[in-house]
């Protein structure tokens, strides 16, 4: 193999760490204007005015860069997203939130039995011609040798492979919380929820591609979209029916025939209404009861159909972050709980493996 090198050009290298810095910080942009392309580029802009970009930042010419990756396309003389600029914003935010996953291949879930699948289990058996020598145990089947005395040589016999994870594809359910809690007393949670969001669909589109992925907006109800409309959801002057959002999740799924099904729910934890005798009862104060009971009937209703809710929690309030310890504890699901301002450190709870640990 041959290489070539070239003389270390420190400017060029500074300018390419710029744009990268410009594109994160657009992207970023993007994902809290609703995907308005015109207004994220004029709060570049309201930032370089204000001195929290250098004056020597040439904005002109990294907006001609977009244009020329096609990254924005100009329609009716307004620049939107491409298709290209779609994809920039979920790998970055996959890249950030989710960068350190460690991946089980291409649409492989794990089983709860043994099985042809992939993912290496502690517990090894004698070799069977057609085994695949990738999980032979070379410790094991060298202590067979030694122990077998004489010839040292290793035989068909000696040899031991790890079992190994039967594995299938998934249905998940995305279900976004657009409450107008989720940007309630100026603080804005529909930004970081809608990046985790991104994370995920750029997770399952890209490492594994024979899952399913729906999405469902909820507020006072729950709408499933396309996934395309992800980088434009915006919050609404509604109530959160988590029941809602949750009931239609389980009618998507039974339609799937998937092995493996799932729900991966973003919000900020707060259920504030419910849909009963055709109206919608609701309660903005506090942690209604006949509204959490519904909500968490729907939990259980979903474990007894093996339906795990993982939730990602992007609220800090520990009355709010009870409730969805106690959704998830009745579902036997996850949680994740995160700081608004740091996405990628967060919190797990697992009630499926029991154990809680610090995600960095």
């Amino acid at each position: 193999m041959q290489f070539r090198y070239f003389a270390w050009d420190e400017s060029a290298f500074e300018a390419l760490q710029s744009r990268l810095g410009l594109r994160r910080l657009l992207n970023y942009l993007l994902v809290q204007q609703g995907g308005d392309v015109e207004a994220a580029l004029e709060a570049l802009r309201e930032l370089q005015r204000r001195g929290h970009l250098g004056a020597d930042v040439d904005l002109d010419a990294f907006e001609r860069g977009l244009a020329d990756e096609h990254a924005v396309d100009e329609v009716d003389g307004r620049r939107q997203l491409s298709s290209s600029g779609e994809r920039a914003l979920r790998r970055d935010a996959f890249d950030q939130i989710f960068g350190g996953l460690r991946g089980r291949g291409a649409g492989e879930h794990p089983l709860p039995h043994a099985g042809g699948g992939r993912e290496a289990l502690p517990e090894t058996r004698p070799f069977q011609f057609g085994d695949d020598l990738a999980h032979l145990d070379l410790g094991r089947s060298i202590g067979n040798a030694l122990r077998r005395g004489g010839d040292p040589a290793l035989t068909e016999a000696d040899l031991e492979v790890r079992e190994t994870e039967a594995t299938t594809g998934c249905a998940t359910v995305l279900l976004l919380d657009i409450s107008h809690s989720m940007i309630l007393y100026g603080e804005d949670r529909i930004t970081p929820a809608k990046r985790v969001a991104l994370a995920l669909t750029e997770l399952v589109l890209t490492r594994y591609p024979k899952d399913s992925l729906d999405l469902v907006l909820f507020g006072d109800e729950a709408r499933h979209v396309p996934l395309g409309e992800l980088p434009y959801v915006d919050v609404g002057p509604y109530h959160t029916n988590t029941r809602a959002g949750l009931q239609l999740a389980r009618r998507i799924l039974l339609r799937r025939k998937h092995a493996n099904k799932q729900v991966f729910m973003i919000t900020d934890g707060k259920p504030s209404a419910i849909h009963e005798e055709g109206k919608l009862y609701k309660n903005s104060f506090g942690l209604d009861p006949r509204i959490v009971n519904r909500t968490l009937d729907e939990a259980v209703q979903l474990r007894k159909l093996r339906i795990p809710i993982t939730t990602f929690m992007v609220a800090r309030e520990p009355q709010l972050q009870a409730f969805v310890q106690r959704l998830t504890e009745l579902n036997h699901g996850r949680a994740f709980f995160a700081s608004l301002r740091d996405l990628e450190q967060y919190l797990m709870v697992d009630f499926i493996r029991n154990r809680r640990r610090r995600v960095r």
